[in-house]
């Protein structure tokens, strides 16, 4: 009787420590981080075609992000800056070492970021690093916040 007690609790102990590991794999990699790879992706397209539908499609209306200069922007900031095609726009633009962590229903991209630009009638031509958190929502998944900074 005792060996079916051990049996019993080995048996569910393995449950225990094997499920959530199971599960952590699963969010580490799949379709979530396919979606967040090919949205970060689109982002550049859109960008370079200065194409405001994905950032008035993706961003969630509480968007806030802050650019390499230390300027905070929210979404209707962006689509305003958007819309200024002669004082914004991008000439080049190129995303690289792009990595999706997955926590649930939180990713979180970093990635680095070269682009040659005018950004509100300034000329930019730097490499940024950039974090981007996406949330996933009923209508999909939205990202909730930029933060790019100036690499050295």
């Amino acid at each position: 009787m005792n060996q079916m007690k051990v049996a019993v609790y080995a048996a569910l102990a393995a449950v225990v420590v094997l499920v959530p590991t199971r599960m952590v794999r699963a969010q580490a990699g799949g379709d979530t981080v396919a979606t967040i790879t090919r949205l970060e992706n689109d982002s550049v397209k859109a960008d370079l075609a200065g194409d405001k539908s994905w950032t008035e499609k993706n961003l969630s209306k509480d968007w806030m992000g802050c650019d390499s200069g230390g300027t905070w922007f929210t979404k209707a900031d962006t689509l305003k800056m958007l819309a200024d095609t002669q004082n914004n726009k991008y000439n080049s633009e190129k995303i690289s070492d792009l990595k999706v962590r997955v926590y649930g229903g939180t990713a979180i991209a970093t990635y680095t970021d070269t682009y040659d630009a005018v950004v509100a009638g300034e000329h930019r031509s730097r490499t940024i690093l950039s974090t981007d958190v996406w949330v996933k929502t009923a209508s999909g998944w939205k990202e909730v916040s930029t933060q790019g900074t100036t690499k050295k």
